[in-house]
């Protein structure tokens, strides 16, 4: 059997996927067997370039496959100020950015967003600038999504405008670098390789760390991959570096991956199993957070102000479990919510969502606390009471649905009926007054009738969610669905009722959203309006997009003080009209979080 396939064989058997990156693996194998054949591997005398030939021959010199097998031990936790020493093959100088400016484009969920500012925290720190210009870019890297079919036709086609980029780079610059990063490059692996040779680096969510050595090694001319998907990551040492200086808010990531394993979906796949951060280092990154500057587009009235809003981030943000801490590893189990079951062994011990939610919203009274995205399995009574005492715990909640059928639910694996789910809604409204709801639905997903179809209506109907996230069913290999199920749902058929869905949510969540004329919401202001230079915009506890004028106010806590609001500010706001997306009204006056209960 050739080198190679020996390799390729052991990565199978291991659950790997094939890497790109394993030319110092070939090259080390080949040069053990080179008596076996003289043009199985080409003599370093024979290399073009001579910067290639003396990095193959470092390559050739590297680790061993045991080496590896060696470094699979079970990790220990690092301290951030640590310096990992660089791979044999490569020197320090060679990870090193040496300020080549890297142009990131995000696509996705908000996961997507915070993965983004990992990514250039670690390129950050090796010495890589960032540049908003897609010209002047050395290395362009594209944090993708894998969820629907059109997410990643989104992305062939960006590749397609980026290779006539890279085609028309002038000899006289560094040549041009594109990655492709996140569940994308999780789930096709080589197959991006094959298909776009102007591919250079893959990167999977649990690679990031690795981002430096990747671009090391593509610099050789060679691709490069680390899609290994990790029980452990979680980038609990990583301070995210925001994108936006003058941003009011910002994603802490809390846990990552997923065990739910719903049968349409692909998250477990691309993202792996379930793992929490710390408690203790997501205080650490909020406390951070809440003393950030914001720097406003013009001059302050008052000076300059921290972040005012952290949203936690998880693919199930609620079934948060850390277990990093012995003396609470006992054997309580999980509560979860009445009527719900899970589709793996209950965990136990840990602390859970209900305690870290209380030790967060601690950190700052006048920092807004939102979480994304919950599984309504995960709603036991101690955090819908959490919720509803704490005045800076926003009052919304997004209870992702999918079906309105129990049937098209059991088919989903989502561990609830119709019927459970409803009562979950009335607990919610009656243990949080004035809650704000927002759910996802899935249309035409595989054997939905008709029938189950008309249920969906009518739940959407029954709930009168605040805001909703709609979409045909996208079959995706790997999962369950795909490999158990039938997409017997002809195309035309989930868009027409996906605009039935579309247009019966709209109609529900404009009345739910027009109780609100005429009453008084605290907003925290975001900046101008996209639609109006004399308008600003903000959000409301219930994470709904308000509009106002942008005039001068009373300031509540310095009394005949007149001002104007900026973003990080929170205002009083007197609701006029509504829509199904949008609250309109006039601004009252500037307060704090802890001053408006008195008025709202």
């Amino acid at each position: 059997m050739h080198p190679l396939q020996c390799v390729l064989q052991v990565q199978r058997s291991l659950g790997w996927g094939p890497l790109a990156s394993v030319s110092w693996l070939t090259l080390r194998m080949c040069r053990a067997h080179s008596s076996l054949s003289s043009t199985m591997c080409p003599s370093p005398e024979r290399q073009e370039d001579g910067a290639r030939k003396d990095f193959s021959s470092r390559l050739a010199a590297g680790p061993t496959f045991q080496h590896f097998l060696k470094s699979a031990s079970a990790p220990q936790e690092k301290l951030s100020s640590e310096v990992e020493d660089p791979p044999p093959y490569l020197t320090m100088d060679e990870l090193l950015g040496r300020q080549r400016k890297v142009y990131l484009e995000t696509y996705g969920c908000q996961m997507n967003v915070n993965d983004t500012e990992i990514a250039w925290s670690i390129l950050q720190k090796s010495g890589y600038l960032r540049t908003s210009n897609l010209q002047e870019a050395d290395v362009i890297l594209l944090v993708t999504c894998s969820v629907r079919e059109k997410a990643e036709q989104t992305i062939w086609n960006r590749l397609h405008q980026l290779k006539a980029l890279k085609t028309r780079r002038p000899r006289s610059r560094v040549p041009l670098r594109i990655g492709i990063l996140g569940c994308m490059a999780e789930r096709l692996k080589e197959e991006i390789l094959n298909r776009e040779k102007m591919v250079d680096i893959l990167a999977g969510p649990d690679a990031y760390r690795d981002l430096p050595r990747l671009l090391a090694v593509a610099e050789s001319g060679q691709q490069a991959a680390n899609v290994l998907l990790s029980l452990d990551e979680t980038y609990a040492d990583v301070m995210p570096v925001q994108t936006s200086a003058s941003a009011t808010s910002a994603f802490v990531s809390i846990m990552r991956g997923c065990d739910n394993m719903c049968s349409y979906c692909i998250v477990p796949f691309t993202r792996g199993r379930e793992r929490s951060r710390p408690i203790a280092s997501i205080l650490e990154e909020v406390k951070k957070l809440s003393e950030q500057v914001i720097l406003p587009p013009r001059p302050p009235v008052l000076g300059l102000q921290g972040l005012k809003e952290v949203t936690l981030l998880g693919q199930n943000v609620n079934s948060f479990w850390d277990n990093s801490e012995v003396q609470f590893n006992n054997a309580v189990p999980t509560n979860l919510s009445r009527g719900f079951t899970t589709n793996y062994k209950t965990k136990q011990g840990g602390l859970r969502f209900a305690h870290l939610l209380d030790q967060v919203s601690r950190v700052d009274p006048e920092m807004r606390i939102r979480f994304t995205s919950p599984h309504p399995k995960d709603f036991p009574d101690e955090v819908l009471q959490l919720i509803h005492e704490r005045d800076n715990i926003c009052k919304q909640i997004h209870l992702p649905a999918q079906s309105g059928s129990s049937r098209v639910l059991e088919a989903m694996r989502r561990g609830y009926s119709r019927e459970a789910y409803v009562e979950l809604v009335h607990h919610i409204r009656e243990s949080i007054p004035g809650v704000s709801l927002s759910s996802d639905f899935i249309a035409g997903f595989c054997g939905e009738t008709e029938e189950d179809h008309v249920q969906t209506v009518s739940l959407l109907r029954e709930v009168q969610y605040n805001m909703g996230f709609l979409f045909a069913y996208s079959m995706r290999q790997k999962t369950r669905a795909y490999h158990r199920l039938k997409d017997d749902v002809p195309e035309e058929v989930k868009l027409r009722r996906l605009e039935e869905l579309i247009t019966i949510f709209r109609e529900e969540a404009t009345k739910a959203n027009q109780t609100s004329v005429g009453c008084t919401q605290l907003v925290l202001v975001e900046g101008l309006s996209k639609r109006s230079a004399t308008d600003l915009c903000g959000r409301n506890d219930g994470n709904l997009k308000v509009i106002f004028p942008d005039a001068e106010m009373e300031d509540v806590n310095n009394p005949g003080l007149r001002v104007r609001a900026q973003p990080g500010d929170y205002v009083l706001v007197k609701i006029t009209s509504a829509s199904s997306q949008t609250l309109r009204g006039h601004v009252l006056c500037r307060t704090t979080l802890r001053d408006s209960s008195a008025y709202c």
